[in-house]
């Protein structure tokens, strides 16, 4: 299959290049500048100029194409995300871009869309297990994460096949566990909410062979993860990797500052990658969190 991928040059789209090329499939990366297209190309894969709201660009490349994975985004990492607006260009992909994806895929006749989406929106469920059918919890937060989602099942509403992939906390080579390994390293806090509580991460290789399953899911939302993973042990095995004994969690004061930014990353979610396992035969290479995670980062 040939495959257009947005977001191709951060670490989902990456991951997402190498797990295609590997099972045969042709790609084809929306770049928004030139140095972007040359890191793409590096890649093995065909790069598009353009950005996710040129909808000329979009289905000039995605002509030809049998699947759409959108994975645009553009997270704030660190002590930036609690700067006010900090949230209002991923929010902006999330709500106006993924509009755009759809359309243009429409007008370029590709059958099928992936969407990226986040397990963050489910409502907190204590120690019980969580699976697609499970609440959500939408707040000003995590409402641009629904609207994309709501905007893939019109595409699929419409004759296509769209799949939501809700995925865990990234974990490993990437920006955001790269600020916290250096903190943790430093002795310094990074654990948010009860230590109790549970989380869902990933780990960015298994993203994209989330991705390359997802070209033969039925439509419809997927969880995508690891096993889930209490926040305590979390902490702990990234401060371990890191050089220290035990890690720590940030002071109640900062969660306030933070509002419903860090709300929805506290929440005890305790996620079940199972249905998504059982539609597909997808099971992640990094089934549970490791000091390994983070070899990249020492």
């Amino acid at each position: 299959m040939k495959v257009f991928l947005t977001g191709a040059s951060g670490v989902m789209g990456r991951s997402s290049i190498e797990a295609l090329h590997q099972a045969g499939h042709s790609v084809v990366g929306l770049a928004r500048t030139p140095t972007s297209a040359a890191r793409i190309e590096a890649l093995g894969a065909q790069s598009c100029l353009g950005d996710i709201y040129d909808i000329g660009a979009l289905t000039a490349g995605m002509r030809g194409c049998d699947a759409v994975a959108n994975l645009a985004t553009k997270v704030p990492v660190g002590t930036a995300a609690l700067m006010p607006g900090s949230l209002r260009a991923v929010d902006r992909i999330r709500e106006r871009g993924s509009k755009v994806v759809a359309d243009a895929a429409r007008q370029a006749d590709v059958g099928r869309i992936i969407q990226q989406s986040l397990s963050f929106i489910y409502a907190d469920q204590d120690d019980d297990w969580v699976d697609e059918h499970s609440p959500i919890d939408v707040t000003k937060a995590s409402e641009p994460v629904v609207v994309a989602e709501d905007t893939v099942l019109g595409f699929t509403a419409s004759g296509g096949t769209g799949v939501s992939l809700r995925f865990g906390l990234i974990t490993g080579d990437d920006r955001n566990s790269a600020w916290l390994f250096k903190r943790a390293a430093a002795g310094k806090p990074i654990g948010l909410g009860a230590e109790s509580s549970w989380m869902h991460v990933v780990h960015p290789d298994d993203i994209g062979s989330a991705v390359v399953h997802a070209l033969t899911a039925p439509g419809g939302v997927y969880n995508v993860g690891a096993e889930p993973v209490q926040r305590r042990d979390y902490v702990d095995t990234m401060a371990q990797a890191a050089g220290r004994k035990n890690g720590r969690f940030m002071p109640s004061w900062v969660l306030r500052l933070g509002s419903e930014k860090l709300e929805i990353l506290t929440r005890s979610q305790r996620v079940s990658s199972q249905l998504f396992s059982d539609r597909t035969g997808w099971h992640p290479q990094y089934p549970k969190l490791t000091p390994d995670w983070f070899d990249a980062l020492i």
